[in-house]
């Protein structure tokens, strides 16, 4: 599966959401957001529109191991 592009911080903010994502605090254009599904884990996103490409990989590969799910799974989870 190809990795969307044009996916701005925001929209992937709300889209963790659904993993139990919730948004914690910020500085500057960094929100950081912390799950306790699967354990308690952090994420810090840039506010961006739009994401690098390669951030939003990086971003979804970390959430994606935490929660024990291919990059491929977590993308068809969030909806993209």
């Amino acid at each position: 599966m190809k990795t969307p592009r044009d996916v701005s911080g925001a929209e992937l903010i709300q889209a963790l959401r659904v993993l139990g994502y919730q948004r914690m605090r910020q500085e500057g254009s960094h929100v950081r957001l912390t799950t306790r599904l699967d354990g308690e884990y952090h994420l810090t996103i840039p506010n961006h529109v739009p994401l690098r490409v390669g951030t939003f990989r990086s971003i979804l590969k970390l959430a994606a191991a935490h929660h024990g799910l291919s990059v491929e799974e977590l993308l068809i989870r969030l909806s993209f």
